[in-house]
């Protein structure tokens, strides 16, 4: 695998992470990001490229043979993930066949793109009923433009909700004092920031000439935990860790939402398999 030149376009919350973690394995990679390097807590050995993703040439693309695509919007609108995801993914696959070296280019998308509001269980064979957020269209077709460009050499990765020792959005609500009611039945899944970070070093670094490693590589990987949890269960364990008291079951919603994520990410891959583990790990190290 030392003969891979991997590129990590973005290098925010999980793009950098990614870098840093390969660069530490010895493996030749480059980050990039519009801002300087010095923005950036770059590991010593990863290369770096100060660029817009969108202004990209073949000529600086040419000599990397596998690229992942890990960006946020500028702003959190459906212009906004036009702007970034969409126009991203368009112009890369706009320049697919004269990269004759690239084997492999990975979108880190949404579990987003799953339209199911009932509690339905969804599988990697399963496909997305239409989302209604304008923001989750556009990532679908951000993975359709990057399919249609790059064929079998395009992999999606759909994160469900991503967690971790700061991302404590769940353990803020369980913290509250006059808490909102919740449905009996809201279905939602989550995956360990640094769970999601081995995932897509896993994916990039993949040996397709080695047969167990081919097995392991996928066109479509739903990156969440083995146990997709009711909210209403999930702020009762929490209050219950807390000494907090947990939320009141609505009786107005006493039908199923959301939906239930099956993983298929392989479970050696995983330090947090379900979201208790994770959030035992984060109440361990939170700072109180």
């Amino acid at each position: 695998m030392n003969t891979q030149n991997l590129l990590i376009i973005g290098q925010g919350d999980i793009g950098l992470p990614v870098t840093n973690q390969l660069a530490t394995k010895g493996l030749s990679v480059t980050g990039l990001a519009r801002s300087t390097r010095a923005h950036y807590n770059l590991a010593d050995k990863a290369k770096f490229m100060q660029a817009d993703a969108l202004s990209l040439t073949c000529e600086q693309l040419q000599d990397f043979t596998r690229i992942a695509i890990i960006v946020t919007p500028d702003e959190y609108s459906t212009s906004g993930y036009n702007a970034s995801y969409l126009a991203i993914c368009e112009h890369l696959a706009s320049l697919a066949g004269e990269l004759p070296k690239l084997e492999r280019i990975i979108f880190i998308s949404s579990t987003g793109v799953y339209g199911q509001d009932s509690g339905e269980w969804i599988d990697e064979h399963t496909p997305p009923i239409e989302p209604e957020r304008g923001a989750s269209k556009v990532i679908l077709q951000a993975e359709q433009a990057l399919q249609q460009g790059f064929d079998d050499k395009a992999v999606i990765i759909r994160p469900s909700g991503i967690y971790g020792r700061e991302r404590l959005m769940r353990l803020r609500k369980a913290r509250e004092s006059h808490k909102e009611a919740i449905a009996a039945e809201h279905w939602s899944n989550r995956i360990v920031d640094r769970d999601l970070v081995t995932i897509i070093c896993k994916v990039l670094t993949l040996d397709s000439a080695d047969t167990e490693q081919a097995k392991l590589l996928k066109p479509l990987y739903i990156a969440t935990d083995y146990r997709p949890v009711t909210t209403l269960e999930l702020d009762a364990w929490l209050s219950k860790q807390l000494g907090t008291t947990p939320a009141k079951i609505d009786n107005d919603k006493s039908f199923a939402t959301g939906k239930r994520l099956h993983s298929n990410i392989p479970l050696t891959w995983l330090d947090y398999p379900d979201w208790q583990s994770g959030y035992h790990d984060i109440l361990q190290h939170r700072q109180e």
